[in-house]
C-alpha cells in the first residue's frame, strides 16, 4: 500500500517519524509533504527523511484561506502521482483532499475541539478516520472518533523508542548530575491562537534572575531570542533537543508540547499562557499523574511560588520519575499503535469500532525504570 506522510510543524516530524522508518522497513512506498519550514525541513533531512516541500502559509487568517485551497490541488497532484492510497497527518489538506478523490485520510489530533474550533468544524468531520488520546473521549463533537490511551509525545519519547544520549551533556558544557533549566518561549502566530499570551519578557527575566543561583540555563525560542536574553539561546542541535530536556531540572515555557515532552520524561514543567486549564491531555498530566503545572499569565506570582518550591524539593528528579512511571503503566506505545492502525487500515478502523479497548494490547507488559 502507498502512503503519505503530510508535516505541518515541526512537532510533526517527531509524531510521524517512526511510524514512516515502520512502514519503510515493511516495504510500504511513502511520500512525506511538508510545509516550507526550515525547522521542519531541517529535522526531517537530519533523521534522513526526504520530502517535498509546501511553500508556507501566511499569518493572515484571509491569506491561510485562499492558500489553503492551492495546498489541495498541489497535494491531490502529488497522490495521483504517487499513487497514494492512505493520506495520514493533521493537516486540513490531506482531510480535503480525501474529500475530492479516492485518497483515504487519517488525522492524529489531540486538541480540544473548543481550542481549534476551525480544525473541528473545517478539518475533521472531512476525515475518513479521526484518531485522538482518550482523555478527550465525550469531548468531540465527531461521535466515530477513535480513541487510543497516549500522548502523541509518547509517539516518540515512549521508553520503548527513546532513551537520551548523555553525550548532549558535554556538548553543553555540563556534568553528568548537574543542575540547570530549560525554558522555552512561542510565537502564537496559528489561526486559533488569536489572543492568545504567553509570557513577557519581563516576567521571562524575573524566571532567570529566579533560576541562575540555581544552575546553568537554556532557552530556546520559536523566533528571534530578545537580546536581554541572547546569551542563554541554546545551541544544541534540534535532534537532540530531547536528549538535553531529558536531564533537565525543571522545564519553564508558554509551550504546550514542550513542557508535554518535558511531563512525559518524567522532569517538572511549569507553563504559562492563556491556554492554561483548556487543554484536555495537558489537564490529565496535571490533575492525575501531577507531571505539569499550568498557570495563566495573569497567575505569574503562582507560578513563581510553584517554583521556587520545586527548587526546595527533595529527591525531585526520583520523584518525578515515579509519578511518570505511573503515567506510563497506563498508556500505550503510540508508535507501535499508528503503525498498526495505519498498514491494517480500513479493518484496523472496524476492529476498534467492535472493541475499544484492543488498542490497550500496544501497552507494553513492563516499563523500564
Amino acid at each position: 500500500m502507498n502512503f503519505l506522510i503530510d508535516i505541518g510543524h515541526p512537532a510533526h516530524v517527531h509524531l510521524y517519524r517512526n511510524l514512516y522508518f515502520r512502514l519503510k522497513e515493511k516495504g510500504h512506498p511513502v511520500v512525506v509533504t511538508v510545509k516550507s519550514l526550515s525547522s521542519a525541513t531541517q529535522l526531517l533531512a537530519s533523521y534522513g527523511i526526504p520530502y517535498i516541500t509546501m511553500p508556507e502559509k501566511p499569518d493572515a487568517l484571509l491569506g491561510k484561506i485562499w492558500k489553503q485551497a492551492w495546498f489541495n490541488l498541489k497535494l491531490l497532484r502529488v497522490c495521483q502521482e504517487n499513487k497514494v492510497a492512505v493520506a495520514i497527518g493533521s493537516s486540513a489538506t490531506i482531510a480535503h483532499v480525501s474529500g475530492i478523490s479516492k485518497v483515504k485520510s487519517i488525522i492524529f489530533d489531540d486538541d480540544d475541539d473548543e481550542v481549534e474550533p476551525l480544525v473541528a468544524r473545517f478539518v475533521n468531520p472531512f476525515a475518513s478516520s479521526l484518531l485522538s488520546p482518550n482523555v478527550l473521549q465525550g469531548k468531540r463533537r465527531r461521535r466515530d472518533t477513535v480513541y487510543y490511551p497516549a500522548y502523541h509525545e509518547l509517539a516518540y519519547l515512549h521508553p520503548n523508542h527513546f532513551q537520551p544520549d548523555p553525550a548532549v551533556l558535554a556538548e553543553s558544557g555540563l556534568k553528568e548530575g548537574s543542575p540547570f533549566f530549560i525554558l522555552r518561549f512561542n510565537v502564537f502566530k496559528a489561526h486559533h491562537d488569536t489572543g492568545v499570551k504567553g509570557l513577557s519578557l519581563e516576567q521571562k527575566l524575573k524566571l532567570v534572575e529566579i533560576l541562575k543561583p540555581h544552575g546553568a540555563i537554556y532557552i530556546t525560542t520559536e523566533r528571534k531570542i530578545e537580546p536581554e536574553l541572547q546569551e542563554y539561546q541554546m545551541k544544541v542541535s534540534p535532534q537532540k533537543a530531547h536528549s538535553l530536556l531529558a536531564y533537565a531540572s525543571i522545564f519553564i515555557g508558554d509551550s504546550q508540547t514542550m513542557a508535554s515532552e518535558a511531563a512525559v520524561l518524567g522532569v517538572p514543567s511549569l507553563r504559562c499562557n492563556t491556554f492554561a486549564g483548556r487543554i484536555s491531555y495537558l489537564e490529565e498530566q496535571e490533575k492525575k499523574y501531577r507531571l505539569t503545572f499550568g498557570y495563566l499569565p495573569g497567575d505569574f506570582e503562582k507560578l513563581v511560588r510553584k517554583l521556587k518550591a520545586l527548587l526546595a524539593m527533595p529527591n525531585l528528579k526520583e520523584e518525578w520519575q515515579r509519578r511518570r512511571r505511573a503515567m506510563l503503566a497506563d498508556k500505550i506505545d503510540l508508535s507501535a499503535f499508528m503503525a498498526w492502525f495505519v498498514e491494517n487500515y480500513p479493518q484496523s478502523a472496524q476492529v476498534l469500532k467492535d472493541d475499544p479497548e484492543y488498542a490497550g494490547r500496544f501497552r507494553p507488559v513492563q516499563i523500564a525504570p
